[in-house]
């Protein structure tokens, strides 16, 4: 808002105004000669010193200013290549974390340790751990924070009893709440919580490239978690597990195909993608000699179809 403009309470000069003014002398009556009229007087002279007082702080600070500049040895103009050395240096002192750390650390919270029991009498983690393998060992990823998680079948069919362990320690025994063998998923719900547990974030594989950077992680041979570093090596492949009756052995189809080393144990695990999210579920490795350990050639199932196994929209 514009302001208004301030005015001195002085009259102006060549008001004709009498308000305040001595009264008239007597007609005829000789008065004093009135005085020469000076055009400013005081106000002048006080202009002008204030205006000598002015210029000559000027000169002075300029001349201070001058004898610094003169002291002060040349300074060097900073280059683009001071800027990158310093960046080197800040590295080397305090290395960044991976991206593969990165989207390990993001995903651990909802990866579980999944044990399918064989008999009753089974009680599983008090067991020696080479009892694991003797058992149905695997990884799930939860998916809901309501203990909802995603599995293979093959982990858990035939299981009595099946337990997890989540990223906390935290066990409870899990339910299977629903299947899909086609693709060899399994839906499992555990029946007791951790605190704050978290749920792994989805994303679709519409955008998934051979040679895009994923880690595979879950509990191979029963050690995990563990991580595991690769691309994805192919897409849309197919897989027969050739295990047994031929007539029952159907391919599995519209896998991910990875180079992420995976052994068993892995089976039911995410596959990630560096920004920390699950593009599939580990299913099977490629090997084809009778030895059941990794070569080189991994498969998961796309997280749209294990979306679709728990009864969740597609992306």
């Amino acid at each position: 808002m514009k302001k208004a403009p301030l005015y001195s309470r002085s009259p102006r000069r060549g008001d004709t105004s009498t308000a305040g003014a001595p009264a008239a002398a007597p007609a005829g009556a000789a008065g004093p000669a009135p005085a020469p009229a000076r055009p400013d007087g005081p106000a002048r002279a006080s202009r002008l010193t204030a205006a000598l007082w002015a210029a000559g702080g000027a000169l002075l600070t300029a001349a201070l200013i001058l004898g610094l500049l003169q002291l002060r040895p040349g300074q060097r103009v900073i280059t683009q290549d001071d800027i990158d050395a310093a960046v080197r240096q800040s590295l080397e002192k305090e290395a960044l974390p991976s991206a593969a750390a990165k989207a390990y650390e993001a995903i651990l919270p909802s990866v579980v340790r999944v044990v399918g029991l064989m008999d009753d009498k089974d009680e599983g983690e008090d067991k020696p751990e080479q009892r694991a393998m003797e058992r149905s060992l695997g990884t799930g990823v939860v998916i809901i924070d309501n203990g909802t998680i995603l599995t293979n079948l093959h982990v858990v069919t035939g299981a009595k009893k099946i337990r997890v362990r989540f990223a906390n320690g935290h066990e409870s025994d899990a339910t299977m709440v629903g299947a899909q063998p086609e693709n060899d998923l399994a839906v499992l719900r555990a029946e007791s919580l951790p605190d704050d547990l978290e749920a792994a974030t989805m994303r679709s594989t519409g955008d998934l490239r051979p040679g895009d950077h994923v880690i595979a992680v879950g509990h191979p041979f029963g050690i995990g978690p563990s991580v595991s570093y690769g691309v994805v090596s192919g897409l849309k492949r197919q897989f027969r597990s050739g295990e047994g009756d031929k007539a029952d052995d159907k391919p599995l189809s519209n896998l991910i195909q990875f180079d992420a080393a995976a052994n068993p144990g892995n089976s039911g695990g995410p596959l990630v993608t560096m920004d920390g999210q699950v593009v599939g579920v580990v299913t099977a490795i490629l090997n084809p000699s009778e030895q059941r350990t990794f070569i080189g050639i991994g498969f998961a199932v796309p997280i749209e179809n294990a979306a679709n196994a728990a009864g969740m929209p597609p992306f």
